[in-house]
């Protein structure tokens, strides 16, 4: 019998679901303190992840859930990166 592979699971900020990785952005808090959007996935250091939706972005913005999440405040340079990337 062949085994079920698990799919990792993450819960996005901003709707406070569970959804396979994947399908989230990884925003990560890296070891020089900076706040940067991880593609790979794979950088070192405190991630928070968000789904693909501006609904979500928008409200993890209002209400700093991705800033409690990272435990620093985001810069609005992130924030407009996050914006550019949903919108295309």
């Amino acid at each position: 019998m062949s085994r079920v592979k698990k799919i990792p699971q993450r819960m996005c900020v901003g709707c406070q679901e569970m959804k396979p990785k994947k399908e989230l952005i990884r925003i990560v808090r890296t070891v020089e303190d900076g706040v940067q959007i991880d593609s790979t996935g794979k950088k070192s250091g405190r991630g928070a992840y968000l789904c693909s939706d501006i609904n979500c972005l928008q409200r993890a913005v209002k209400e700093r859930r991705l800033e409690r999440a990272l435990e620093r405040t985001v810069s609005k340079d992130v924030y407009d990166m996050l914006i550019q990337r949903l919108s295309d």
